[in-house]
């Protein structure tokens, strides 16, 4: 698990890991808080084990979240090849799952 703090590291992040699943949330957001022991449990799933799995706060790292397009959190955004496959808002464990299996696949 990765917490990216800088543009920087996130455009580094997608370029040299082919699959990137990203957590934009927000210490303040209470869906986010339920959902991510999920996804840090997600994280440790071997058919998960090619996936880089990280985390943004969107108020620690805004330019990035504007340059995604993130209006509500959490939001999970899929990343293959440095290019955004997939997205899903809300904190649903059923579709977040789906969204990795998707990932897994590509």
């Amino acid at each position: 698990m990765i917490n990216v703090t800088s543009a920087e590291q996130f455009d580094a992040l997608l370029q040299t890991h082919p699959k990137v699943i990203v957590d934009f949330t927000a210490v303040w957001c209470g869906p986010c808080k339920l959902v991510k022991p999920r996804f840090e449990g997600f994280s440790t799933e071997w058919e998960y084990s090619t996936i880089r799995f990280a985390v943004i706060d969107v108020d620690q790292v805004p330019d990035v979240s504007e340059t995604a397009g993130i209006r509500a959190m959490p939001t999970f955004q899929t990343y293959v090849n440095g290019a955004k496959k997939g997205e899903v808002l809300g904190a649903d464990p059923n579709k977040l799952r789906r969204l990795l299996d998707e990932l897994a696949m590509a």
